[in-house]
């Protein structure tokens, strides 16, 4: 994994001021690559990239990369995991001369043979910029499902793009403003959805998606080079279905094993983590295999017994590390710093601590993101399945009194409880699909956005992004329409940014199996009632296809996302921490944050009448993240 920064003049050749714009950007970026950094400079492109050396570790593979006759430039962050099959389909080593034997040359060369075309053959993560001096054109890519970052600001000359927003604060005469649109959705999400950022000037390239800059004619337009394919093929028998994913899966495994630097695993315990960690024993690896697991001191949110069990199932290296309320406070400005944007997600401490920890011992961190939207696994669509029974079975007014009835039960701080379940479940179930399926996971609904932000625009509802997937895709079954949503939403804009901030701020590589293009387009392919069976049976192809790989025991169970307990702790000394953030003064210097209501819903927590965890952890997040990069831009401190 690396770093990557670069300009491009569209209208006008680079100046040396843009040099030293590239520069500085590509410094900001040393955590993601730190074994090598280096720069390109041309008349209307200037390069730069740092580089975490993971295949081919010698200097050869450094970074930017040239063909032979140095008129292709590659500025380049990623693994392609197919690359030794394709160098072999198209014989490259026959048609050029290879100085590494890095994925990237191959991307390289495959550039210089087929085309921008050649993106169609590639498997894995990656984002770049191909600079082609013979036809005065640039590309910069982004990957199919938007595994890794890139971001693009446009000047009245040219174009600048890097890995990670940070670096865009070092142009010189950048001025950012907040994106007010942004934060709004991310309240009600828990993240920044679709190429949204924190600021106006910044937008993120979305997945499937390059620039293509012709600098002859001095124009550039964008492009979309995927799309998921939700149709089912209903042709495909069970059995086929199951030994065919089965297959796919090793497969997957087996290519994100390559590496010449150490390499471990995350262990959650749950099936997919399990899943990747069984097939490592399979393959005979699991004796030398690290694995990482993190652990809740709080009893409904711990996993702990789960990841022993698969641990010692497989004889792995197996760490274990405890995260308590001190560790939150200890990491949680640093973390944001890295991650350049507020995020809800209560795993992105936890992750950061994890690859801190990991840093010591490996470089490359297998990661089970993706499988639960690949096959199905969020209650959310167990919910989807027991409300149409719940409205067909049940008279409207007695599910009125049913759910004035549970809204009148005592909050529990505990892990997806009862309660909290059951009221998500009752409060939309009323509500049209996409709908229902933002409302049983948002943070704020938009009354509770109107009275939280004093910038609130009526205008532009959050639940448009998940009903323009769901009525504009064209895809048949609704079920296939929400795992489009939480592709191209959840994972992507929020699993996918904590994944890539936190490990890569600790110089750790993720890697990501379930995400293998191979494998995503057959399943995605499969009939929904290979991956759903029933009501509840979630995520069932999978299990059944990776039954061989672990004990009965984690087959049986329904695995829970990692998540902290903040809604306990902030009753503690993570409350005592918060209120240096969650005071009126400073809350009022924001301009967007209402201090009535915040100070209202923090009083009802602390109470103990609702559960405002996670409202209240999206409020903190925001707070810290713009005391860092907005009101004293003090972010770089707390970066190493």
């Amino acid at each position: 994994m690396c770093g990557i920064a670069g300009y491009i003049g569209i209208k006008n050749s680079a100046t040396a001021q843009n040099e030293t714009d590239i520069k500085e950007m590509t410094k900001v970026l040393k955590h993601r690559g730190p074994d090598s950094s280096d720069m390109f400079v041309s008349s209307n492109a200037i390069l730069g990239n740092t580089r975490l050396s993971i295949i081919d570790i010698s200097d050869n593979g450094n970074l930017p990369m040239c063909n032979s006759d140095k008129s292709i430039w590659l500025c380049y962050n990623g693994e392609v995991s197919n690359f030794k099959e394709l160098k072999q389909k198209y014989q490259l080593d026959k048609k050029f001369h290879f100085k590494s034997t890095t994925d990237t040359e191959v991307v390289l060369y495959l550039y210089e043979l087929l085309g921008i075309d050649f993106l169609q053959e590639l498997s894995g993560m990656f984002a770049f910029c191909i600079y082609d001096s013979r036809k005065q054109l640039a590309y910069i890519v982004r990957d199919f499902y938007g595994i890794l970052p890139c971001y693009f600001s446009f000047t009245p000359d040219g174009l600048y793009f890097a890995s990670e927003i940070k670096a865009f604060h070092s142009i010189h005469n950048i001025n950012l403003t907040l994106n007010k649109t942004a934060l709004q959705h991310y309240f009600s999400l828990g993240y920044m959805p679709d190429n949204l950022t924190p600021f106006n000037e910044i937008t993120e390239l979305r997945p499937s998606e390059f620039i293509k800059i012709n600098l002859a004619e001095k124009r550039h337009s964008f492009h979309t080079y995927y799309s998921f394919n939700y149709k089912e093929n209903h042709s495909i028998g069970e059995k086929e279905a199951i030994e065919t994913t089965r297959e796919l899966l090793i497969g997957s495994v087996k290519r994100n094993l390559v590496s010449d630097a150490p390499l471990g695993m995350t262990l959650s315990g749950g099936i997919d983590t399990s899943a990747m960690l069984g097939i490592v024993k399979y393959l005979g690896l699991s004796k030398r295999m690290h694995t990482f697991s993190l652990r809740m001191g709080e009893k409904s949110f711990d996993e702990s017994p789960y990841q022993r069990l698969m641990a010692e199932y497989a004889n792995s290296i197996h760490h274990e590390i405890t995260v308590k309320p001190e560790d939150v406070i200890e990491n949680i400005v640093t973390q944001i710093a890295y991650t350049d944007e507020p995020n809800v997600n209560g795993a992105c401490i936890p992750s950061f601590i994890l690859a801190k920890h990991a840093s010591k011992h490996v470089k490359v961190l297998l990661s089970g993101e993706g499988g639960d939207e690949l096959f199905n696994a969020y209650p959310t669509i167990a919910a989807y399945q027991y409300r149409k029974l719940y409205r067909k079975a049940i008279p409207k007014f007695l599910r009125s009194a049913i759910q004035n009835t549970i809204h009148a039960l005592p909050a529990n701080y505990s892990k997806l409880s009862f309660d909290f379940k059951a009221k998500r479940f009752t409060s939309g179930v009323e509500l049209d699909t996409p709908d229902a399926h933002l409302h049983w996971r948002y943070v704020f609904t938009e009354n509770q956005k109107s009275e939280l932000l004093t910038t609130y625009n009526s205008d532009i509802p959050t639940v448009n992004y998940y009903r323009k997937l769901f009525y504009e895709s064209g895809i048949e079954h609704d079920i296939n329409r929400l795992s489009l949503i939480d592709m191209r939403h959840f994972f992507i804009d929020d699993l996918m940014v904590k994944n890539d901030r936190t490990f890569l701020a600790n110089s750790v590589e993720g890697r990501f199996p379930f995400m293998d293009r191979i494998l995503v387009d057959y399943v995605t392919q499969l009939p929904v009632k290979y991956r759903v069976k029933g009501f509840s049976g979630l995520r069932w192809v999978e299990k059944e296809a990776m039954k061989p790989f672990f004990p009965n025991e984690i087959y049986k169970r329904d695995g829970f996302g990692l998540e902290m307990p903040h809604a306990i702790w902030f009753l503690d000394e993570l409350g005592t921490f918060a209120e240096k953030y969650l005071n009126k003064k400073f809350v009022e210097q924001t301009e967007i944050l209402n201090w009535n209501y915040v100070e209202q819903i923090w009083k009802i927590h602390l109470s103990g009448k609702q559960d405002f965890g996670r409202p209240l952890w999206s409020i903190l997040n925001f707070l810290i993240w713009f005391d860092l990069f907005v009101l004293n831009k003090n972010h770089t401190q707390y970066r190493n």
